[in-house]
């Protein structure tokens, strides 16, 4: 099929360009700001506004998707109660993983980071967000296909990610699975499917981290010049 480009409104893009010099410069220092990111474990309980979640979400909603579907639901949960129901289901699927499902070799793995099936950090931070990922969309009583959903949906992951970063709070990415627990629990719609867990707050007062190493730019490029 045909498609008329002239069918559809096109505007002027504009932004702002740099000189080599500058690009370099800048993608360091952005490249640096980044690097000071960790997954973090223990938050504390000090208020956040809704205001800045709702921008960091905004700003996820900005990433790029299959045919402009936007195929992502953020549910912004503060709610005590609802958070501990959260926790309480999601500690019975990772208890569950840790004592049978995962394999030696991936226990063996996660040891160094010092996971466990406890997930305090639902009860504390001021704010858990459930990613969901749109596979379809109903329009007077048809289904119709979102494209590309967990690409997307990836790619706004890491989008609000770095937006937490940016407003000087920390998250973790928590994946529980099975996850379909979180979909009842919220009373989602057929159409979406849980992806992500995320809290977002601030540090706890006395966090510490795993004393990591990101791989190297040799170990994560191939140069084709």
């Amino acid at each position: 099929m045909d498609i008329n480009q002239d069918d559809y409104p096109f505007i002027p893009y504009e932004r702002d360009t740099y000189s080599p010099e500058d690009m370099i410069e800048r993608s360091r220092r952005f490249y640096e700001y980044m690097d000071t990111r960790r997954s973090v474990r223990h938050f504390s309980d000090k208020p956040v506004p809704k205001a800045v979640m709702e921008n960091i979400i905004m700003t996820a909603s900005t990433a790029p998707s299959g045919a402009h579907k936007q195929p992502w639901t953020f549910c912004l949960i503060s709610n005590a109660t609802l958070k501990s129901q959260i926790r309480s289901l999601a500690e019975e699927e990772e208890k569950r993983s840790y004592n049978g499902r995962m394999s030696e070799r991936w226990l063996k793995d996660l040891a160094p980071l010092g996971t466990d099936w406890v997930k305090e950090f639902i009860d504390i931070a001021p704010w858990i967000v459930v990613m969901m990922k749109r596979a379809y969309e109903v329009e007077d009583g048809k289904k119709y296909n979102n494209y590309y959903v967990a690409e997307s949906v990836g790619i706004a992951a890491g989008m609000f990610i770095s937006a937490v970063h940016n407003a000087g709070l920390v998250t973790l990415t928590h994946t529980p699975s099975p996850m379909n627990f979180l979909a009842k629990a919220l009373k989602r719609p057929d159409n979406e499917r849980p992806y992500l867990l995320l809290p977002v707050g601030y540090p706890a007062d006395t966090v510490t981290v795993p004393d990591l190493e990101r791989k190297a730019l040799e170990d994560v490029v191939a140069y084709y010049e």
